[in-house]
């Protein structure tokens, strides 16, 4: 950990963008139609992950694009209601961006994207934003994957100083991120966070502890640790000099996973902020996401009290079935 846990703040360089979310029963054939039965404007993309390291009681600000439309006043207004600074002007000749989330019966959510705003960074902005020792900089493949943002960002991350940790997510878009700029990244990454899908995209490896090892020993030979998101299977967790470990996930009744990646490393960057273990950290991102998929949205984030409560409960509920077997 680098600095005092009461100064710590994550510095979010990734996109936030505004969702607009249909739930269908299916979605629908190529040339066909559907109905949806809800249809919500919500904030999203980076805000999720804002959202869910605020709740846990880390201070956030925002140094990613936004825009001067209806969509970048929306992302800014839930910004300030949630008391998360935002550090760059709005740009005046391009709104944020939105994304068409479809969200089907089983909680699978599908995706369509339009880069705005936060896909099209100034130089002089981000140079103007100061950086802190104690900072923890969270880094989306999305930005990086932009043709207007990618460059901006890469020699924005060359110049940091060597104190603040990197958290890199290479998000769904893996594949579009130039090799050489990911190359980069990697290299300078403090700790690396992806799906399964994702790791393999990276590494080439299918099997999660193959794609730890090649991340940490490979790709990121500065990295502290990995940490592969496994969905409903939980998270793999590997240490550098450690053996690896796999937290299962919290068995719930899903209704929309949309976020729930975004909240599992929001919860994991802000306990590791705050002086929490890697392996803490990771329980109680999986309680967060666990607890994020029964709720509809992508900023469904719980905060810190709700995630001792689940635990405490699910430990409770352990403890009555052992007696029970006793």
């Amino acid at each position: 950990m680098t600095g005092s846990p009461a100064l710590a703040r994550m510095l979010h360089m990734g996109g936030a963008v505004v969702d607009y979310v249909y739930r269908v029963a299916e979605l629908p054939p190529r040339g066909g139609e559907a109905v949806a039965a809800t249809y919500a404007r919500l904030p999203g993309g980076g805000v999720n992950q804002m959202t869910a390291a605020r709740r846990s009681g880390l201070a956030v600000a925002y140094g990613g694009g936004h825009g001067s439309g209806p969509d970048g006043a929306l992302l800014r207004a839930a910004l300030r209601d949630l008391e998360i600074e935002v550090l760059q002007p709005a740009n005046r000749t391009v709104d944020s961006g939105n994304c068409v989330v479809m969200v089907d019966d089983s909680g699978e959510r599908s995706f369509v994207s339009w880069p705005g705003a936060e896909g099209r960074l100034d130089p002089a902005a981000l140079t103007a934003i100061q950086v802190r020792p104690t900072d923890w900089i969270a880094l989306s493949g999305y930005t990086l994957s932009y043709a207007d943002s990618r460059n901006v960002l890469s020699d924005w991350l060359q110049a940091l100083p060597p104190d603040p940790p990197v958290i890199f997510d290479p998000a769904p878009v893996v594949a579009a991120i130039p090799p050489d700029l990911c190359e980069r990244v990697l290299l300078r990454a403090t700790w690396v966070s992806a799906n399964l899908v994702e790791a393999q995209v990276l590494t080439g490896e299918e099997q999660p502890s193959r794609q730890a090892t090649a991340l940490l020993e490979r790709l990121s030979p500065r990295a502290q640790g990995v940490l592969l998101r496994a969905g409903a299977a939980g998270c793999h967790l590997q240490l550098r000099g450690k053996a690896p470990s796999h937290l299962p996930a919290f068995a719930v009744d899903t209704i929309d996973t949309n976020g729930a990646g975004d909240t599992h490393l929001g919860v994991f960057i802000a306990c590791l902020a705050q002086g929490h273990a890697p392996e803490t950290a990771a329980l109680r991102a999986n309680a967060a996401a666990a607890i994020a998929v029964t709720r509809a949205g992508g900023a469904s984030a719980p905060t810190a009290q709700e995630i001792d409560l689940f635990l405490a409960k699910r430990q409770n509920d352990r403890s009555d079935e052992k007696a029970g077997n006793a």
